[in-house]
Order: structure tokens, then sequence, then C-alpha cells
């Protein structure tokens, strides 16, 4: 692809940019870094619970891409990719710390249930505000006690709504323990925050 017969880099795909990265153009890696920079700091956060440490693991999972760009194949999505090198340095950080909470707990879902919703509305009442706000400290503090194995998924899946597909081909996993796993975090969850709720 020659990169003079390009308009623009900015309304290219993510594929097309890293053919470009991967051919010497590193305009095409500063577009990346821009395009997906906050979502993947939002992403590790949730996990860090930490900005500094979001910050640093940001910063280190685009310094992979930037060193590993000639690994990268096309067949792949380049999200799928970039998730799977955030979701490494994660776990390696999880390992260290041996903690993973959770900061911003907000999905929607077109073509599966919403388990994980931002209940906070701009128009509710005070009283309102506070009962919701209480509720999602409670979701917080439940979906912390939820298997780290299942935890994770529940975030890829309803949280950073990721498809089954692509936390597959993070993950490793067959579909059937993708599912599996998920389903179960789920339940685990529900019954966690009957009980705060309950309390």
């Amino acid at each position: 692809m020659n990169a003079t017969t390009i308009p623009g880099f900015q309304a290219l795909p993510d594929e097309d940019l890293m053919e470009l990265f991967q051919g010497g153009y590193d305009e095409a890696f500063t577009v990346i870094v821009n395009r997906y920079r906050e979502r993947v700091h939002q992403f590790v956060f949730r996990y860090t619970h930490d900005h500094l440490d979001s910050e640093d693991l940001t910063q280190e999972t685009f310094m992979r891409v930037f060193r590993s760009r000639n690994s990268y194949a096309r067949i792949a999505r380049f999200s799928t990719w970039l998730y799977t090198i955030a979701t490494n340095l994660i776990r390696s950080q999880y390992k260290r710390s041996q903690r993973m909470p959770l900061q911003s707990l907000t999905a929607t879902d077109d073509t599966d249930h919403d388990y994980i919703a931002d209940v906070l509305d701009p128009h509710i009442t005070t009283d309102e505000e506070t009962h919701y706000r209480m509720t999602v400290e409670h979701l917080h503090k439940a979906l912390e006690r939820v298997p780290a194995d299942f935890r994770s998924l529940v975030v890829m899946r309803d949280i950073d709504q990721l498809s089954y597909e692509e936390i597959m081909d993070i993950t490793g996993l067959p579909m059937g323990t993708v599912k599996s796993r998920i389903n179960r975090g789920r339940a685990r969850l529900q019954e966690l925050m009957g009980t705060y709720l309950d309390d």
C-alpha cells in the first residue's frame, strides 16, 4: 500500500494503519495511539483502580505494540491483538499485587442481558442518587468477591462489551469455557448482590 496515495491516515481502518506502520510510516502509529490510548487506559483502570498504574500499563501496552509491530498479522483484528497485550500486562500486574478491584461499572449490550449497568441518571433526585450510588458501591464490592477467572471474563463481556469471539482470542479459552465462566460469574455476582441489598 502506498501512503502517498492516501489523503489522510485518520480515516483508515486499524489494520491498514498497522500495515503502514510495519512499512515504516510512524505517523500511522501516532494515529493508533491517539485512537486507542483513552480506551486502553479505561480498560486497564477497571482492573488496577490506580491511575498511576493504569498510565504505566497503558504506556507499556503501546511500547509493546511499537516493539512487536512486525509480529502482528492482518488475519487478526487489531483491537483484539491490542487488548491481548494489555490483558497480559494486567495479569502480570495482578500477580504482583494480588488485587484486581474495579472502578467503573458501565455496560450496555444489545445482544445480551445487561448484567452490569450504569445506574446513575443525571435527572434523578438526591435520595434516588444516594440509593443508586450505594447500589454501585455494593456492585463494586460484590464483583471483587467473584473468583478472578470468572470476574475477568464478566468484565470483558459486560463492561468492555467485547464479543465472545474476541474474549476467546484474548484468553485462548474455548468458546464453551468462555460462555460457561461468564454465566457462572454472572450467577455469583447476582447472588452476592442479593446478599448486599438484603443487608
